[in-house]
């Protein structure tokens, strides 16, 4: 009689669905333990030069993905612009409300998904995204939407400023992004320029800027 045997090593695949709530669950770990990396309370001087720098942009419509307790949504607003900040964990968005109140500062904050934007009240038109390792931690499956998201919402030379660890920073397969990935993913858009970050691991600010011609056809 042919003997049968279980196979430790042919457990399930993990399904698109896990890989988004492990991210989920990752992240509020994070806050919980009042620990997130990323969420120094400190803006990013990238953020600041682009913001305040000689040739800063008037102030208009910003959007941040990712906007943890606020920090930066908070700096823009007081830096003239119109802020609308998303972030997936509803403790973050919670600290980024008391933060803003006690800076006096007017932002929307809405907690929900960067890659499903439609799902929330965020029209455009933005001139103005930031990401602090927001899409760097996004599911590949998921990568497509964050994008198509911000294309639909920008403006004719909007700009991205993103912030993103190097796949070499993570043990997993799905984290990390590099320049190559953007400029595929971003249809529409120009990679302006990439710097490497000043972490001990692989880090890399992006600027993209949105083709206007195309923003004109879109619509």
């Amino acid at each position: 009689m042919e003997e049968t045997m279980d196979h430790p090593d042919t457990a399930p695949a993990v399904t698109e669905r896990d890989q988004e709530e492990a991210v989920r669950r990752e992240l509020a770990d994070y806050y919980r333990a009042g620990e997130p990396p990323w969420d120094t309370g400190v803006t990013p001087p990238e953020l600041v030069a682009l913001v305040e720098g000689h040739d800063a942009p008037l102030p208009g419509r910003a959007l941040e993905l990712g906007c943890g307790t606020g920090t930066n949504a908070v700096y823009l607003a007081r830096h003239g612009w119109e802020v609308v900040a998303v972030d997936l964990i509803d403790s973050a968005i919670e600290q980024a409300r008391e933060k803003a109140a006690a800076a006096g500062a007017t932002v929307r904050l809405l907690c929900g998904d960067a890659t499903r934007l439609d799902e929330l009240d965020v029209p455009g038109l933005y001139d103005l995204f930031f990401d602090l390792s927001c899409y760097c931690g996004i599911p590949p499956h998921r990568r497509d939407a964050y994008a198509a998201g911000l294309t639909r919402r920008a403006a004719p030379g909007a700009r991205l400023l993103m912030f993103g660890y190097g796949p070499e920073a993570f043990d997993d397969p799905i984290s990390g992004v590099t320049a190559d990935e953007l400029r595929t993913r971003f249809a529409g858009w120009e990679l302006l320029e990439t710097a490497p970050g000043t972490n001990p691991v692989p880090t890399f600010w992006f600027v993209l800027r949105r083709n206007a011609q195309e923003a004109r056809t879109d619509r």
